[in-house]
């Protein structure tokens, strides 16, 4: 298949192209070329997507068999692909998020839940409800927290860099919230399923890890993944409400129950995922962390240096 790639240099693109190309497929991206490509001499378009006139103007006259929109966050973003091939692809695949879901008392989180009309990804939502009118074959991907080598989001590195300068980690209110997170080759290997899968077509499925972890459990998962008793971890728990941090981000997840239900993406794509926790955040730490020289970075901790000065209580 010929398919185009919207992104493909940054984070899942880069492991779904990588992927797609190894499969047989040729894939052109479109992006702005801030960055080198995955695959060497694969095909290049450069424009904005953001001006939609421009970005019509630089795909006109191209042909393709799917089209992977991974970086679309409003239905501005998409809708001029759209409007461009309708009609003339046979799947259009959509990177939306399960931050779309409303919160709920009843968990894992399925497809089909009530959305989160103020949610800060309901211009996912929207693009999805988008495809659905137009008549678009689509697919909608809806993972929870995403990581892996090349994470541009302070996930697993948030935790590994207070692990590895043996730092007190600094975690919400009780510590047993429920999360769950889903490596980002699991996940490029779940969108490639998606390919010439009719049973697919104008579905939406969640994809992420099979088991949910909570805060405490991903601190100590992280602990071992950088060799490091988990034992050993200093946990401190907080109650966010006595702080105003303004701005400042003092800790990369939502403080809630947050998990899905991927049951609908393992029988539809015949797919599952092949990383546990632990053998994931390995990945991370020693390809991305280690590599890239994180571990010894000056990282800024005034945030944590706040919470720890007022004297919370700590637990290992």
């Amino acid at each position: 298949m010929r398919i185009l790639m919207m992104g493909g240099t940054r984070f899942i693109g880069v492991y779904l192209t990588r992927l797609l190309v190894k499969q047989g497929h040729e894939v052109v991206l479109f992006n702005r070329g801030q960055n080198p490509a995955p695959v060497e001499g694969i095909q290049q378009l450069q424009g904005d997507r953001t001006h939609p006139e421009a970005l019509k103007a630089a795909l006109a006259g191209e042909t393709f068999d799917a089209i992977f929109d991974n970086n679309g966050r409003e239905l501005s973003d998409t809708q001029p692909l759209v409007e461009l091939f309708t009609g003339k692809v046979e799947h259009f695949v959509y990177m939306s998020s399960a931050g779309v879901y409303l919160k709920a008392d009843q968990m894992p989180h399925v497809e089909g839940d009530p959305i989160d009309p103020k949610s800060r990804h309901k211009g996912k939502h929207e693009t999805e409800a988008y495809l659905v009118t137009h008549d678009v074959p689509f697919t909608s991907i809806r993972p929870t927290y995403i990581y892996g080598p090349q994470n541009y989001n302070d996930l697993e590195a948030w935790f590994f860099d207070r692990i590895v300068r043996d730092r007190p980690i600094p975690i919400p209110g009780h510590g047993q919230h429920l999360t769950q997170f889903g490596h980002v080759q699991d996940l490029a290997q779940a969108m490639a399923q998606v390919l010439e899968n009719h049973k697919a077509i104008g579905q939406i499925y969640n994809v992420s890890g099979d088991r949910a972890v909570t805060f405490d459990g991903l601190a100590r998962a992280c602990a071992i993944a950088a060799g490091k008793a988990p034992d050993a971890l200093e946990i401190v728990h907080y109650d966010p409400k006595q702080f105003d941090f303004g701005k400042r981000k003092a800790f990369p997840l939502r403080p809630q129950h947050f998990f899905t239900s991927i049951q609908k993406a393992q029988t539809d794509l015949h797919w599952h995922p092949q990383y546990d926790l632990v053998s994931g955040l390995k990945d991370s730490y020693h390809n991305d962390y280690l590599a890239s020289g994180r571990d010894k970075a000056e990282i800024d901790f005034s945030v944590d240096d706040e919470i720890l000065a007022a004297g919370v209580r700590s637990e290992g």
